[in-house]
């Protein structure tokens, strides 16, 4: 397009002055991320980067937030995982709410230093959360089918704790249909891609890498998710392109520091498969 650039999903298409002239600091433009605008390329590159999203709208629509060590974060982040953390095991439901609300990216995140990978939706199963509540959890995107640590879901953990009354609320309705076997083949080549992808990284042991299940909730054109790895000044944005056994996972990612980074990956169960590259 003439008169515009792209930069891995933000589009900046020049009003006054030209791109030359945007990257001075100087003339107009509109920012457009995955389509959406942004007030300017800075905002667009930090929501890229460090938090897609902006006073609780998440912008790229799923997130994939894998930290699960506060040695990414900074002192405020922090605590706010732990607040979340502790409301959670405290049975705090107002406070839980209140932070979802405001900050929908942490639907599925667990304890920083934890080793039980409880989710806000895991705690409420297996406390046994008001119905309301765990409804309220799943409508601002809490995963029915993510797992602690033990390969529990949500619903595993209230059938486990005698929690009859939300179990049937808490079984996962999945849009899409992947055998397990697949699907975990997928993962693992996934996994392979983002290892190789991100070795130079410092924060790699700090990070859970994106599980797969919770693709079988969105339905056939959601949005991407969205994958940031600390460090790596960029990350990961993936979606389910086909369903059954010949299901694919397509994978780009990209460095914004690192000019030509871009690279798009088809992954199946047979493995991973590099289509284009060099496109950021």
């Amino acid at each position: 397009m003439d008169g515009a650039v792209l930069v891995g999903p933000v589009q900046c298409e020049a009003t006054e002055g030209g791109i030359g002239a945007i990257a001075e600091g100087k003339g107009t433009a509109r920012i457009r991320l995955y389509g959406r605008p942004m007030d300017d390329l800075s905002q667009a590159a930090t929501l890229l980067h460090d938090a897609p999203e902006a006073r609780g709208w998440n912008v790229l629509g799923v997130v994939w937030d894998g930290i699960v060590e506060a040695d990414v974060l900074n002192e405020e982040q922090a605590h706010l995982r732990h607040k979340l953390a502790d409301a959670g095991k405290g049975c705090d439901w107002p406070t839980i709410l209140g932070i979802l609300r405001e900050h929908p990216r942490l639907a599925n995140t667990t304890r920083l230093g934890g080793k039980s990978l409880y989710a806000p939706l895991h705690q409420a199963a297996y406390s046994g959360a008001p119905i309301e509540v765990v409804v309220e959890m799943i409508r601002l995107g809490a995963w029915r089918t993510l797992q602690n640590a033990r390969g529990e879901r949500a619903v595993d953990v209230a059938q486990r704790r005698g929690h009859k009354e939300i179990v049937r609320t808490l079984l996962p309705v999945l849009q899409r249909k992947v055998p397990h076997g697949i699907l975990a083949r997928v993962q693992a080549h996934f996994h392979s891609v983002i290892r190789g992808r991100a070795s130079g990284t410092p924060y790699m042991s700090a990070l859970r890498l994106p599980e797969l299940e919770p693709l079988l909730e969105l339905g056939t054109g959601s949005e991407p998710v969205w994958f940031a790895v600390p460090g790596m000044y960029g990350g990961f944005v993936y979606h389910l392109r086909n369903d059954g056994v010949e299901a694919v996972l397509i994978s780009e990612s990209w460095s914004r520091v690192v000019g030509g980074s871009g690279q798009r990956h088809e992954i199946t169960s047979a493995g991973s498969r590099l289509v284009a590259e060099g496109f950021v």
